[in-house]
């Protein structure tokens, strides 16, 4: 397995060009089954969780090219609703195509979904939504089969602003019979930008960013053209970075708007930021400062896909912090690791109490998910001496070569790919 290298205690510096938004781009492209032809989308970053779902697309029929950063996306000849049991476990963001595919063929046949392991993550809100719209599910063990000769509209109300649960009850009910409203609506930007782009296609979608979200069914969707909005989490990832090792940075092609919440606890711990239009300068000088108190939430308040790296920073603060962890039960496992390097941090329930310290130590670290290895590549570029990130496949699944993102801004970072057995004998 590859493994990060990092040589720490310097400043990050420079300017840099946020990729497309991962998070946006699966929906999108598991939405282009919607309509007959050739969808492309562009700014659509190259990670494992995006090939994941292109492969997938391939298995169903479509054909599918991932050319720099546009994905070219023919679904003309899609010819199966059964989405592999192989290729399911690989990636929870799968489950999104059970709404386009329902409505496209009128029988989706899924499986439970992988993904990182952060805690449970129920796929109920989405089989209640689809069954809302008139549905019949039938459950064989992990096994999914939904069926609907015909799709109607109906007032959907989740128990919670389930990202996922609003997306695929989107992406089904625009070819429903009549008007579906869903209420306790998510209001991420990914939502948003799905909505434009299924309004792009055709659909009749308003409210997406509120917490009602209304969608008056269409007899049919065209293929089009989109630019996938940039990503608020990377960029997160790269603000926090250039504040934990003191440096000065410049973030291009940013949605500021995103990312108030982070903007607003990075200025709490004294970090300078100036937001210029789509462009974010982030520089720090000086040891960051505590904050007395942070909880994750649904969006507008902090994401919890921020959490962890944001934690770094405050392991070096000058102060006591406390992270409260609301979304996922088990996304603090980082803390361990974070610990090795020296970091001094009480976990009490959904909670983490950060004494911050002077300084971190490098080692060898494991990453346990996605941010979670996002955080530690942070503390290793803020530590003293080496750390060796191992695991590298979580990160990968999010963020595009972060070695060479990081690079760019200074960063003393490499990868370490094992040599192939046939090249050692």
């Amino acid at each position: 397995m590859d493994k990060l290298v990092i040589e720490g205690g310097k400043p990050l510096s420079g300017s840099i060009v946020i990729q497309g938004a991962k998070n946006a781009a699966l929906p999108i492209l598991a939405a282009s089954l919607l309509a007959d032809g050739t969808t492309t989308i562009d700014h659509v970053p190259k990670l494992l969780d995006i090939e994941v779902m292109l492969n997938i697309l391939r298995e169903l029929g479509c054909r599918a090219e991932h050319i720099g950063d546009t994905v070219v996306l023919d679904t003309e000849a899609a010819h199966t609703s059964h989405v592999p049991e192989s290729l399911m476990g690989q990636m929870r963001s799968s489950i999104f195509l059970m709404g386009p595919l329902l409505a496209r063929f009128g029988e989706v046949q899924v499986y439970q979904p992988g993904g990182c392991a952060i805690g449970e993550r129920k796929i109920d809100l989405h089989l209640q939504g689809l069954e809302a719209l008139g549905a019949e599910i039938e459950e064989l063990g992990n096994r999914i089969i939904c069926r609907a000769d015909k799709l109607y509209g109906a007032d959907i109300h989740l128990s919670f602003p389930s990202v996922g649960a609003t997306e695929n009850i989107m992406m089904a009910a625009v070819l429903a019979e009549g008007r579906t409203t869903i209420s306790n609506a998510a209001r991420e930007p990914e939502i948003q930008d799905l909505q434009r782009f299924l309004n792009t296609m055709g659909a009749k979608i308003i409210g997406a960013g509120t917490d009602t979200i209304t969608i008056e069914g269409v007899q049919s969707l065209k293929p089009c053209r989109y630019k996938v909005i940039p990503d608020r989490i990377v960029a997160g990832t790269i603000m926090v970075a250039a504040a934990a090792t003191r440096g000065q940075v410049t973030l291009q092609n940013t949605n500021p708007a995103h990312l108030t919440s982070l903007i607003h606890v990075l200025r709490r711990a004294g970090v300078q930021i100036v937001v210029d239009g789509d462009i974010i300068k982030v520089g720090s000088a000086s040891r960051p400062k505590a904050v007395e108190r942070i909880v994750t939430s649904p969006y507008p308040a902090f994401p919890t896909d921020l959490q962890s790296q944001v934690m770094v920073l405050l392991t070096l603060a000058d102060g006591v912090s406390i992270l409260k962890e609301t979304i996922f039960e088990g996304r603090l496992k980082h803390v361990d690791e974070l610990s090795r390097m020296g970091a001094d941090i009480r976990v009490d329930l959904n909670a983490a109490i950060i004494r911050g310290v002077p300084r971190l130590y490098g080692a060898t670290v494991e990453a346990t998910d996605l941010r979670a290895g996002a955080a530690l590549v942070i503390a290793g570029l803020a530590a003293n001496g080496k750390t060796v990130v191992e695991q590298v496949h979580h990160i990968d699944r999010g963020y595009d070569r972060i070695e060479s993102m990081l690079s760019r801004l200074g960063a003393r970072i490499t990868r370490n790919s094992p040599v192939p057995n046939n090249l050692t004998n």
